[in-house]
């Protein structure tokens, strides 16, 4: 009988295959572009089948880049992933290669940003029309499904707004008409929700975030399910989609800690944001943990846990005033990304992002991400930021 592995523990030892490692405990950094033959004979056998996992071309990757594809795919269930210079790279990739001229696809309207520009600049330029959809529609995004429709692609929860999808109800409608479904799974991360053994085809993490953990390094992750990863490995190698050996490399060191900074991270945003909550200048938390926050149930249901990154809408005030937050904070910084050591602060506002629902609060929106620091470090660091915003708007 075979024993699953706990998540902590193939944290710990995936990856690592002796043919990788060479006896040492870390696999080593290949950095290369050449790789030579000994013989004719061996040329000749790389040649015919260049996505084996032999030396070839530095392009189609070395063991540490083989390492990481085989932890995140171990990780997500799947059958094999690809590695992206960044996690729009990965998104982009897994949506051209299940679509093509005269497809429709459907998208979450609390998408990443990004996704939807991609959505309606190359995409709809290369022939390919999208629909966005209410990210709460569950089962009733068939009603949305054209004759042409090839994919659905979800995020859950939302990266902004937070709304978490019903990713079962949306995979039995896919289906049965035969879609394909993409997850964007960067805020769960593998450890929190595993869309592929739900049924999903493609789940993409944005692993500049909490698979790296470090705020120093860009990649993405594209992992498939059966009948996917054949076509994304395809697309990926006419993209020419590589990483390099040493952002592997820290993508895979960051990868051991995972479990042990997702439970802090998971710890320390619950206390913060349960502080938020009664904070006079804060009318909502949107937090997939919190039963106010749209989608919880479904949180509750699907989810291992919650991350560090969540937003709250305050009472009043517009997106100028929000300076009196965020200027000279000690802990809190300014900055684009999340799923570091560090704690973010950024005002955001989601109503330009939006066509199938509408966005709308009386104040502006704050997204944070909670690092590693003292949470009554962080708390008395909002605490100044949110009186200053009071007094400016005289509440």
């Amino acid at each position: 009988m075979t024993t699953k592995k706990k998540s902590d523990t193939t944290l710990t030892v995936t990856g690592r295959r002796k043919e990788w490692t060479h006896g040492i405990v870390n696999p080593p950094v290949y950095r290369a572009s050449t790789c030579l033959f000994d013989t004719y004979a061996e040329y000749r056998e790389r040649v015919a089948d260049p996505a084996a996992r032999h030396l070839f071309y530095g392009r189609k990757g070395t063991p540490t880049q083989w390492s990481l594809e085989d932890a995140v795919t171990e990780l997500e269930n799947g059958s094999g992933t690809m590695l992206f210079p960044s996690g729009v790279a990965a998104i982009t990739t897994a949506i051209l290669s299940l679509v093509r001229a005269g497809d429709h696809i459907l998208i979450t309207d609390s998408a990443y940003d990004p996704t939807r520009s991609f959505a309606n600049g190359l995409l709809k330029v290369m022939g390919v029309e999208t629909s966005y959809y209410d990210p709460l529609i569950a089962g009733g995004v068939e009603a949305l499904i054209k004759d042409n429709t090839k994919l659905i692609f979800t995020e859950s929860p939302g990266s902004l707004t937070f709304e978490v999808q019903d990713l079962p109800a949306i995979i039995d409608v896919a289906k049965k008409h035969d879609l394909f479904v993409i997850t964007d799974n960067t805020w769960a991360t593998p450890l929190f929700l595993n869309p592929i053994s739900m049924g999903a085809d493609i789940s993409v993490n944005a692993a500049t975030k909490y698979l790296g953990g470090h705020s120093d390094v860009m990649m993405g992750t594209a992992t498939a399910g059966e009948r996917a990863f054949q076509k994304l490995r395809r697309t990926a190698y006419q993209l020419g989609q590589t990483v390099s050996a040493d952002d592997a490399f820290l993508v895979l060191r960051g990868l051991r800690t995972l479990g042990v900074r997702l439970k802090q991270h998971e710890e320390n945003a619950l206390k913060v944001a349960a502080w938020l909550k009664d904070h006079p200048a804060v009318e909502r938390v949107l937090h997939p943990a919190f039963e106010d926050c749209p989608g919880h149930e479904i949180w509750e249901r699907d989810f291992g846990g919650s991350t560090g990154l969540f937003s709250i809408v305050l009472k009043a005030g517009a997106y100028e005033d929000t300076a009196h937050i965020v200027d000279g904070r000690k802990y809190f910084k300014m900055g684009f990304s999340w799923g570091g050591y560090e704690s973010l602060i950024l005002p955001s506002d989601p109503s330009s992002a939006r066509s199938a629902t509408t966005w709308a609060s009386d104040g502006p929106v704050i997204r944070l991400h909670i690092g590693l620091e003292d949470t009554d470090d962080l708390i008395a660091d909002l605490e100044a930021g949110l009186s200053a915003y009071m007094t400016h708007l005289g509440l």
